[in-house]
């Protein structure tokens, strides 16, 4: 819980990159929107920066990030991104670390104060188990374990991997939730690390590159919610 804002369990990370943006995001939001609707899930979007008012104002049950923020304050900084830029636009949250924006330790700790000072939530990504670990003691809001080798390949992180990053998590701050990405591109991927214990998953391949993303999205997030309750409600 992050001020009045909160994420259940299960959750799902959907990640445009620059695959898509603008009208045909939105549709693909909307369409999105509705399933989260329908399976009582939180799903998290990380559209491009000048999309975020245009899925905010036009959602209900997504919640918005941004796909990363620089953590200067308002004033000089041609280029880079503000904090109080991206919660105005109507963003709840911000990605921070992923593989394809690494930040240095230093830089990653004053990101995620910063966000914290703004009210908006983070995600963070971490490769191995040591990142994770150091990652966990700055207190983001969720955390992405994602081998770094397996992004984009479809080939998700084994087992063994999932539940060692989960209890290190949970040995640092149990409140810190940990969603496992990397290689997750069908519904037997997202049942897979469920029932390894994950509390969320999501994907960017899977569904931008899917023929029909739309349904990609349905097929992705109605795994999740039938092997949660599968899994926690007997």
């Amino acid at each position: 819980m992050y001020g009045k804002y909160k994420i259940r369990a299960p959750f799902f990370e959907i990640g445009p990159k620059c695959y898509m943006w603008g009208e045909r995001m939105l549709r693909l939001a909307l369409r999105i929107d509705d399933i989260a609707r329908r399976y009582d899930l939180d799903v998290i979007v990380t559209p491009q920066y000048s999309d975020i008012r245009l899925l905010a104002e036009n959602t209900r049950y997504i919640h918005v990030y941004a796909q990363h923020m620089d953590p200067l304050r308002p004033g000089r900084g041609l280029g880079s991104v503000l904090p109080e830029a991206v919660r105005d636009a109507g963003a709840v949250g911000v990605m921070l670390n992923h593989a394809e924006r690494k930040l240095d330790p230093d830089v990653l700790a004053a990101t995620v104060a910063r966000a914290d000072e703004v009210g908006l939530a983070t995600i963070v990504c971490a490769d191995s188990v040591d990142e994770i670990r150091r990652v966990a003691g700055l207190s983001p809001n969720l955390i992405v374990a994602e081998p770094t080798e397996l992004i984009g390949t479809g080939v998700a992180s084994d087992l063994s991997y999932v539940r060692e990053t989960i209890e290190t998590v949970r040995s640092i701050d149990p409140s810190i939730m940990v969603l496992q990405g990397a290689g997750i591109s069908g519904p037997g991927d997202v049942a897979r690390v469920i029932r390894a214990g994950a509390e969320a998953t999501g994907c960017t391949s899977g569904v931008m590159r899917a023929p029909d993303p739309e349904a990609a999205a349905e097929e992705l997030l109605r795994a999740l919610r039938e092997t949660w309750d599968e899994v926690h409600k007997g």
